[in-house]
């Protein structure tokens, strides 16, 4: 069973709704016998709010899922009831940003692409201050900051994430919070890739023109297979999950160019540690 209540919501919300489809029946048809609003259907189906295992259970009955084989969903709903540790942060982060965090907990793959700045899952504290200061101000950095270092995690561990970043070498010369901060932040990078589940890569301002030109990314993947994938984007006001198989594979695609013309692991880190000895 998934460890986050996030995902296990995700997942309670696609199988009540292929219930429902497979039912033959319309939002508004199941909302009126659930006796609740056809929005609050939709936003169950669509994860953006919880739903009760009783709920649960009176859905399931509806769809025709009784006894036993109700039972699992049953479970899950109960388990997505539960607390994330993010959810301590509510204050400072934003719902849509919370929402992301909880999937990245349960991730076993994580893939990305930045143009500007450091992934928050490689970021120093140093370094994650003068980004939180600099775009939002000095409102809560301390407990913003301490939210983004809690995340990190998910790299180490028992059982860590696998995780691939693809970072622009503008990331490496923008110096963020000062020369000392990023030459800080540049080693412990170089730190990091010589972990066996990190794999960190450059992409140099050689290559040219580049398929992620137009955005960063994250690609999230999970332990269960039937948790399909996701790909995050998002900006200073909203954060945005596609999870179609067809646009998933298509970011997976991208990634899988960008790591191919990007400078291959070694050759990154000897990148990378010649930008920090670069910043004085």
């Amino acid at each position: 069973m998934s460890g986050s209540p996030t995902v296990r919501r995700r997942r309670i919300a696609r199988e009540l709704r292929n219930l429902r489809e497979n039912a033959g029946m319309t939002l508004e048809q199941a909302a009126r016998q659930l006796d609740m609003s056809r929005s609050n259907l939709s936003r169950i189906e669509t994860a953006q709010i919880g739903i009760k295992p009783r709920d649960v259970r009176a859905a399931l009955a509806l769809y025709g899922v009784t006894g036993e084989d109700s039972e699992p969903l049953i479970e899950i709903a109960r388990g997505a009831q539960q607390r994330g540790w993010w959810q301590n942060y509510a204050d400072v982060l934003p719902s849509w940003f919370e929402f992301y965090v909880g999937l990245e907990a349960e991730a076993v793959q994580v893939s990305t692409y930045e143009a500007e700045t450091v992934p928050g899952l490689l970021q120093t504290e140093a370094y994650a201050r003068a980004v939180y200061r600099l775009t939002a101000g000095d409102d809560d950095v301390d407990r913003k900051v301490a939210a983004r270092l809690r995340r990190q995690d998910l790299l180490r561990g028992e059982s860590p994430a696998q995780f691939s970043a693809v970072l622009n070498e503008a990331v490496l010369l923008r110096a963020f919070g000062g020369v000392t901060v990023m030459r800080e932040q540049l080693e412990y990078i170089a730190e990091l890739a010589a972990l066996p589940n990190v794999t960190i890569q450059v992409l140099p301002f050689s290559v040219g023109g580049h398929p992620a030109m137009t955005t960063p990314y994250v690609i999230l993947s999970f332990p269960d297979p039937d948790d399909n994938s996701v790909v995050y984007l998002d900006n200073l006001t909203v954060g945005i999950a596609l999870e179609e198989p067809d646009q998933v594979e298509g970011y997976e695609t991208v990634h899988e160019k960008l790591c191919g013309i990007a400078l291959d692991p070694a050759q990154s880190v000897l990148r990378i540690r010649e930008a920090a000895g670069d910043m004085s």
